[in-house]
Order: structure tokens, then sequence, then C-alpha cells
């Protein structure tokens, strides 16, 4: 098909640049609120349409599963604008209803239901459910297609039966979630069990090796995987198989990666082999007909608590493009114009990340207006500054009859700052407490998915021991324990136990009846599986195992409320099917254990979002809050003296300032209580002395300079003159600040107008400044 002349003519010349580039590598560093997600939508449409690339041949990795769908939405809608013109020479939006829903029809199965595209957990999941059957791993364990995945409570669950009854530990010496942690750190750097042993120097490290073998034992067991492994073993499968790497090479001929700088080590080893076909030697790279255009920002980088590693984005150049510098390269685009916040938010957000080293320089352009000034309060405490968040909204409401509750965002940097913000909401603006308890945690649906897969996956043992008693069928845990410890010693599934009626009557005595029936109703719905929609098969089980009577006869609110969400739960397989055209149990099942919360954030929801700053990655709203700007609560006590963390904390600042499109409104208290301790005084976070005092308004400071314009030699908060940025400074430099009193410099980073310096102040330990800003002055150099 060829497009219209003017097809790409609304996107800017670096966005343009991007979706124009055919083949090779291609590095897009997006700024905040840059139309990145314009630029991968028309990139993976241009393809397409232009160069008349098979759309089963595009592989595009989003970081959340809402993000897959609205692109191919926006995808779909280009195609069945075309069709439209091609068609009826109309536009689309002029066409009756009926030939607007039948062209959107044919564009989604002629272009995005090829398409592979989704989150690096759903893509890779998909995929080996064409050849996990073929992986072995080092102990010769092995999987079957229709695997189970484990979401985190059925990891940490499993490991916890591990540690305390295979094992026998002591849970206090070898608690089982930071063993579940230290297993999926394992799995994200690629090291297997045996990797994992070989490193370790002392007892406790080598336990956590046995635990972890006997966990993947156990999964191979129950045919599950972790999340962890969807990664791990494909890369595995790949490295392992020539053939069958060989095969998704050919298939994949074109590589999107959205967000790079979140991508973790095993994900950059997937794209590495899946774009140069495992070849190690650069030169027998071939680009022909084949692309890799990962998009991203270092500066957004805020997940290394998930082994996210920005450093393979600042890698990219060297690793797959030219290595030129960035005036004269042919590898990288910078997307720099910033399409969503006012002047203001954007220039206080450039300030502020200027002050790390490590990143690609860039600065955010704005294309919108001043706006308000962005405002700091300061607050006797974190009630105080609740009230303050809550008054402040009811008044730009009042003031503002376009704003809805929708609106208003708060951002904080843990969820124990939410308390107090809830307590102030809760009387008269509605709220949602994002990242709190997800729909997919809640009891009755993880009972209701329990059901399920053990009707896709019998030997999901996992599955089988939550249910076997749920609802209350008189089967009691000794019971359980017996069918279990047989299952074990045969070294079967317990499901095979379960089925045999000679081995039923033996072990579970007087429960005997309870277990055969339970088996017959599962063994009744496994033979529907194939043959009704996931929907019938989701009521008929709940029906006949009496779960759903059980909870109907309970009769109180909480369990009407249970049923309530069991019947959302069928809400979501209706809507499965109809998006994706996939009345499967299986399709619908691999697709609620990869869902997150995130995933179900709806737009112009009528209710203030609240959430934590890593929450918020991704998301924008009118109004921003962003609350506990003190230093030891952000940036974090953690990272106070450690350099990287510290940047790491500052990218975090800048994610939660960019958020806001209109307004932002920044906050800290005198004293604040945390964690159930008494109150403690608080310092005002050094994020704010390192932002531009003209962008200011503060109701701790009666007046202030009037408004200049914006220009890069911008005044500061700080006191010190401008000579402080180009003094040599030393360890050992003697300072005066003018809230901390005297310090002693005890770490210097960076030099000349990037130098930051870690200062030790008598009883408040180390704080890192950036003596450009910092309201000090140095009073004795050292004599070094």
């Amino acid at each position: 098909m060829k497009a219209p002349a003017d097809y790409l003519s609304h996107l800017n010349p670096a966005q343009r640049s991007a979706v124009e580039h055919f083949c090779g590598p291609l590095l897009v560093v997006a700024g905040a609120g840059s139309g990145k997600t314009r630029t991968l939508t028309y990139r993976v449409a241009h393809l397409i349409r232009n160069h008349s690339v098979d759309p089963e041949n595009i592989l595009a990795v989003t970081f959340t599963n809402k993000a897959a769908r609205e692109m191919q939405e926006r995808i779909q809608l280009i195609f069945a604008q075309q069709l439209a013109e091609q068609t009826y020479s109309h536009p689309l939006e002029s066409l009756p209803l009926q030939e607007q829903t039948a062209l959107r029809s044919r564009a989604y199965k002629r272009y995005i239901k090829p398409l592979w595209m989704g989150t690096f957990h759903s893509l890779f999941a998909r995929l080996l459910r064409f050849d996990i059957d073929k992986y072995r791993d080092e102990k010769e364990r092995k999987w079957e297609r229709n695997f189970t995945i484990y979401d985190e409570s059925d990891a940490q669950s499993l490991v916890k039966n591990i540690v305390t009854r295979q094992f026998d530990l002591d849970e206090k010496k070898f608690d089982p979630r930071s063993i579940r942690y230290a297993i999926g750190n394992a799995k994200n750097l690629g090291h297997s069990p045996q990797d994992f042993a070989r490193e370790q120097q002392n007892y406790r490290g080598r336990v956590i090796g046995e635990i972890y073998d006997a966990y993947q034992t156990r999964l191979a067991e129950n045919n599950a995987l972790d999340f962890d492994d969807l990664l791990l073993v494909p890369a595995r499968l790949f490295e392992q198989n020539e053939s069958i790497l060989g095969y998704w090479h050919d298939r994949f001929r074109h590589v999107l990666v959205d967000e790079y700088q979140d991508t973790n080590r095993i994900q950059y080893r997937l794209i590495r082999l899946l774009s140069t076909n495992g070849e190690p030697h650069r030169d027998r790279w071939s680009w022909q007909q084949r692309s890799i255009f990962v998009v991203g920002d270092a500066d957004q980088s805020i997940y290394s608590f998930r082994m996210a590693d920005f450093k393979i984005l600042l890698e990219f150049q060297e690793d797959f493009g030219d290595g030129l510098p960035d005036d004269d390269t042919r590898t990288m685009v910078k997307l720099e114009e910033n399409y969503r916040s006012r002047s203001n938010i954007l220039e206080a957000a450039n300030a502020l990340i200027e002050l790390n080293t490590e990143r690609i320089d860039k600065v955010l352009r704005p294309t919108r207006g001043c706006g308000a000034t962005i405002y700091c309060y300061k607050a006797d405490n974190e009630l105080v500054e609740a009230q303050f968040v809550r008054d402040r909204i009811l008044d730009l409401r009042r003031a503002d009859p376009e704003l809805d509750w929708g609106s208003f965002a708060i951002l904080y940097r843990t969820n124990a700052q939410s308390r107090a913000l809830e307590d102030a909401l809760r009387s008269e603006i509605p709220y949602i407490i994002v990242g709190g308890l997800k729909f997919y945690d809640r009891k009755e649906v993880k009972d209701a998915l329990a059901y399920l897969r053990a009707l896709v996956n019998p030997a999901d043992t996992v599955s089988l021991l939550r249910i076997i008693n749920t609802p209350r069928r008189g089967i009691g845990q000794a019971t359980v324990d017996r069918l279990v410890a047989a299952a074990r010693e045969l070294g079967m599934p317990l499901w095979h136990v379960l089925q045999d009626e000679t081995s039923v009557k033996t072990l579970a005595g007087r429960s005997a009846k309870a277990v055969q029936r339970f088996a017959l109703t599962l063994q009744t719905w496994q033979s529907q599986v194939t043959e009704r929609s996931a929907a019938e098969i989701l009521d008929g089980i709940l029906s006949d195992s009496g779960y759903y009577s059980d909870l109907q006869n309970q009769g109180t609110d909480e369990a009407t409320s249970r049923l309530e969400n069991l019947k959302e739960l069928a809400n979501a397989v209706i809507q499965f099917a109809e998006e994706n055209e996939d009345l499967s149990l299986e399709g619908f099942l691999a697709n609620a254990s990869l869902a997150s919360d995130l995933d179900n954030l709806e737009e112009g929801q009528q209710a203030v979002s609240a959430m934590t700053l890593h929450s918020a990655k991704g998301l924008e709203f009118p109004v921003v809050f962003l609350v506990g700007l003190e230093q030891g609560l952000f940036p974090h006590n953690r990272a106070i003296d450690d350099p990287a963390a510290l940047e790491e904390e500052r990218r975090l600042c800048y994610v939660g300032i960019t958020r806001a499109r209109e307004q932002l409104f920044l906050s800290f208290t005198r004293e604040r209580r945390l964690w159930g301790m008494a109150r403690e005084p608080a310092l005002q976070s050094q994020f704010l002395q390192e932002l531009p005092s003209e962008l200011l308004e503060s109701n701790i400071v009666p007046q202030r300079l009037p408004r200049k314009s914006v220009e890069r030699d911008r005044p500061t908060v700080g006191t010190v003159s401008a000579t402080a940025a180009i003094q040599n400074w030393q360890i050992g430099d003697r300072v005066i600040h003018q809230t901390l009193g005297p310090g002693e410099v005890t770490l210097v980073m960076g030099e000349g107008a990037k130098t930051t310096l870690g200062i030790k102040f008598p009883g408040l330990g180390t704080k890192i400044f950036d003596p450009k800003f910092a309201p000090m002055r140095r009073v004795e150099a050292s004599a070094n």
C-alpha cells in the first residue's frame, strides 16, 4: 500500500526522523512528554505501510499491557482510516457507524492480531507456549506447554513451604520473603541455582542456593513458572537450541523496545539474541531488512530495585550503534520537544536533572506557555501537610469547573505517607490508592483462578492445595498432608493420587468421600476445557464446587462484596474474549497472570489518585502534589551517602515533577511521624535547594523577586557566589551552611560545573550538595 504524501506531516522533525528509520539500530532518547508513544505507533505503522513489513515479523515490547493496548488501538485506527479512504474515498469519521466498525474489524484482523506487542513477560510467555517442551535445564527438569504462571504470592508461598517444611529452617534466620527476593535477583541476572551457589562464600548463601535448587524442582513438578522464569527460560532455550533461536530470529525482523532504560540484563540478553541470532562477532551481523529500535530516557530510570540497569541504554551506541558523538551519529535521535507540561515546570525539571552525571545530555523544550507558578508549602507536620493538599484541591475545583477529581494526583516517596493523606481526603474527596490490593490479589479472585488453573494444568499442586478445602468441605490439614506425602513418595503429582479411588480411601479416611467429590468435580470440568468458553467454565466450576453457594449462605456484607468481585472476574473473562477473539480458558489465564495494577488505572476516573512516585511512571495529570520533600525521606536516607543512589533519587524527583501538566505543588514538613515512631524534626530536601528560586513561590518567603524570563544562568536558592561552582574543592575543606551549620567535605564528585560535594555535619551525617546552589560558604581550605 502506498501511504499518502502527508501521512507523517503532523510529526515534528525528530519524531519523523525516528519513524522513517528503516533498517539497522536506532536509539531514540525520548524526554518526558515528548510524544514517544506516537513515535512508536507510527514507527510500526510505517514499517507495514511503506516498507511492506508483515505484521507478524514485528516484535514490540512495551512497559505495561495497558500501553500495548493503547498502541494497538492507535495503529488499528491508522489502518481503519486508510481503508476508509481506499474503500469509500471518505474519512473514517464521516462514515456511518456500522461501516466504521466493519473497517476497524478488518484492520484489527489484518494488521493488529498478527503483531507481537506487549510486555517482556507476556510476549515471552506466549513464545514459551510454542517451545517450552523442547527445553531442559541444567538438571534435566522439564515443563509442558500448558504450564501455570505463578504470581508473587504463589512463589513466596512455595518458598516458605520449602524453607519451613522441606528444610525445617527457622523463618527468622532464613526469611522466605528475602530468600524469594534473592532467587528473583539471581534469575534477573541470568544465574541458575548452580551459578548462584558457585558465587556464595558463606553458609547462608550456600543454603539459599540449595533452596533455589529445590524451588526449581518444585516448580517443575507443578509444571509452573514464576515471573522471572518467563525471561530466564527463553534466554537459556535460545542459547541451548540454535534452531529455535534461528526460527524466532528470522520471525522477528524488526524489534522495538519501549522504556529501554528499565530493562534488566536478562531482558537485554533476549533482545540481543533475537536481533543478532546469537552471533558474538559484530562484523558478522546483518541488518538487511532488519532493525532494532529502542526508546528510552536515562533521566527516568527509577527501577534499580527491580534489577533494571539504565547503563544498558547508555551503552547502546557502543553496543549496537555507530558510537559517534551526538552531533554526528546516525544511530541516535533525541526527542526534546515536550507537549505535556507548562514551561516553568519543564525549566524546574531541566535544572534538577542537569545535576546528574550519568545521563545523555538533552534539554526538554516547552511547546506550551508558562502557566501558574510552582508553589512550595512548608507544613508543621504531616497532618497539616495533608490538610493543605485537601484544601488546595477543593479550592482549585471551586475555581475551575473543568477540573474533575481525576485531574489531581498526590505523589509520595513511600507508602507509609499515605495514611495521613487518606485521613484528610476521606470525608470530602473521592480517592484511589494506586498500588494497593490489586484486583487479582483478592482472596476470592485468587481462589477462582486456582480452580481454573487446576483445570488447565492438573499438575499444579499449589492451586490444588489452595482449593481442596475451599470452600470448607471437611478435608482437614492432616488428610491433605498425608495425600501430599504419598504423592511425593511415589514421585507423581498430587492430582494422580486424588484421582485414584483406592489411594484416597486409604489415605483420607473419613474425608475420603469429600476428596472424591472434589476430584470428580474437577474431572467433569476438565473434560469441558476445550469444549466450552472460559466464561462458561468459570461459572460452572464455581457453582458445582459450592463456592458461589457458600458465599451466598454467609449473607454478610463482606461475602456480598466477594460475590461482586467474582462477577467482575466474569466480566474480565468476557472482555478478554471480545478484545482478543479468544474464548479459551488458557488464553485468559495467561492474561490474568500478567496483569498489573497500573494496567487497571482507568483514564478519566472520578477520583484523586494517590500513589508512590514509582507507580506514577508513565502517567500524567493536570495538577500534581509532590509531598514529603524532606532530607532522609526524599531523597531516602539510604541514598544520601551513595552518589549513584542519590542520582536515582534525583531521577525519581524528575519523574514526579514531569507528571504535572498545568500546576505543580511541592511540600515538606517541620517534623513528621513515620512508621509508628515519635515525631522527629525534618529538614527540607536538597532537591528543593536545587530548583531555580525564581520558579517557586512559598509560604516561608514573604516576598519573591519578580519572575524573570527563562534563561540558562538562572538565580538559585543558594546564597553562595557563582564562583563556588568552579572552586577547586577538596576533601577536608570546611564550610558553613546557612541551616545545618559547620561541616567538612568528605567526598568530591564530578568536576567543573558538574561538581557535587559530600559534606559531613556533626550529628546529622553526610549530605550531598551542588556548590552552585547550596546556601553555604567555604571557610577553610584543606591543607592538602
